[in-house]
């Protein structure tokens, strides 16, 4: 059993630290208030599914940015689907950066470090 409570303060601490470094906001704590008894793992279920779904949607930005004629309305497609369901699990920092990659697209300046930063920021969560 004190394995268990050791696991679940390593988890209250790395949470406080994402909190303090930028990475989640409020919102995550919205989520995890959702969290209840009759679904014990609801927080776990939804962060597995902005995963999955964050993997799905950087392969098509890769794809998108590799073809020679860039679909620029196809990428902000993309990125603005990323930046809700991160601003949805109060993932701060992906969101920001969406934010940053949708600004380049109304430009029609698509930089490979945008897309590569906001890997990095999905990759770090």
């Amino acid at each position: 059993m004190d394995s268990v409570v050791q696991l679940q303060r390593q988890l209250v601490d790395y949470t406080v630290q994402l909190f303090n470094e930028g990475f989640l906001d409020d919102q995550f704590n919205q989520l995890q208030q959702l969290q209840d008894e009759s679904n014990p793992d609801f927080v776990v279920e939804v962060v597995t599914l902005f995963f999955e779904d964050s993997e799905r949607l950087l392969d098509e930005l890769a794809k998108a940015l590799e073809q020679q004629s860039v679909d620029y309305t196809k990428i902000d497609a993309h990125v603005h689907q990323l930046k809700g369901s991160s601003s949805s699990i109060g993932a701060q920092r992906v969101q920001k950066v969406c934010i940053g990659f949708r600004n380049f697209c109304e430009e029609r300046n698509i930089e490979g470090q945008v897309y590569f930063q906001l890997t990095f920021q999905i990759a770090l969560l």
